[in-house]
């Protein structure tokens, strides 16, 4: 089995004032050659907005930008014509395709806004551009995973242009869970949004991450209380 392992601490970070931004990968100002994807995951920004504050409109194409909000609520405008609001146990996907262009901003005046910003790169280029959003029963991820992200189109989960899956656990203190991949081929990158956990015996703190290849099942024993998205995909184009 191979493995990346990427501490806490060891991410690139960007202070703008209205923005703290950590990056487990290469992205913006922060460069490292052992740092730029795990397989086509390519970015996983850890973001904290001030109240009332947010990145005005910019494009974007061909990548697959899934937002994941960890509390307070994100409020999102782009050229589809798309004015939501995300919110805490919702996930959006933006599929960029041949183009596109958005603003977000954190929708709350007083609290800041802390969100899960993860590009992948797409199974097809210059697709027309799609956009989705989905509220999720966080009961079905108690001990065990959720599929929150898919690439078929399914009632139960939002699909992507990628032959990847983004699933998220809230695993009690002592819980043992497996996750079993989709494809054996694939790696898996386990980001501890909370918590201290052991995978496959490699003990994790909140905000580590490890990437994973090289078994179909992988086994997530909680020492405390803990949340956790796992990110599957193809480790080539």
């Amino acid at each position: 089995m191979k493995s990346d392992y990427h501490k806490n601490e060891s991410r690139g970070l960007a202070d703008h004032g209205w923005l703290v931004s950590r990056h487990t990968f290469s992205f913006a100002d922060y460069y490292n050659p052992e740092r730029m994807n795990f397989g086509l995951l390519r970015v996983l920004n850890d973001d904290i907005v001030k109240p009332a504050m947010g990145f005005a409109t910019h494009p974007h194409d061909n990548m697959e930008i899934v937002s994941i909000p960890l509390s307070g609520s994100l409020r999102h405008q782009d050229s589809m014509e798309n004015k939501h609001i995300i919110s805490t146990g919702e996930v959006q996907i933006m599929s960029a395709g041949s183009g596109l262009t958005h603003s977000e901003y954190n929708n709350s005046p007083v609290e800041d806004v802390n969100f899960l910003q993860i590009w992948v790169l797409p199974r097809n280029r210059d697709i027309a551009p799609r956009y989705g959003q989905k509220l999720f029963d966080l009961s079905e991820r108690r001990n065990r995973f959720q599929v929150l992200v898919s690439p078929r189109a399914s009632e139960k989960t939002i699909w992507i242009n990628q032959d990847a899956w983004f699933s998220r656990a809230d695993i009690d203190v002592g819980q043992q869970v497996r996750y079993e991949k989709h494809n054996k081929e694939y790696g898996v990158y386990f980001f501890i949004i909370e918590g201290n956990v052991s995978i496959d015996g490699n003990a994790l703190n909140r905000r580590d991450g490890l990437g994973l290849h090289g078994r179909e099942v992988h086994t997530v024993l909680a020492a405390t209380s803990a949340e956790i998205l796992a990110i599957e995909v193809p480790l080539t184009q």
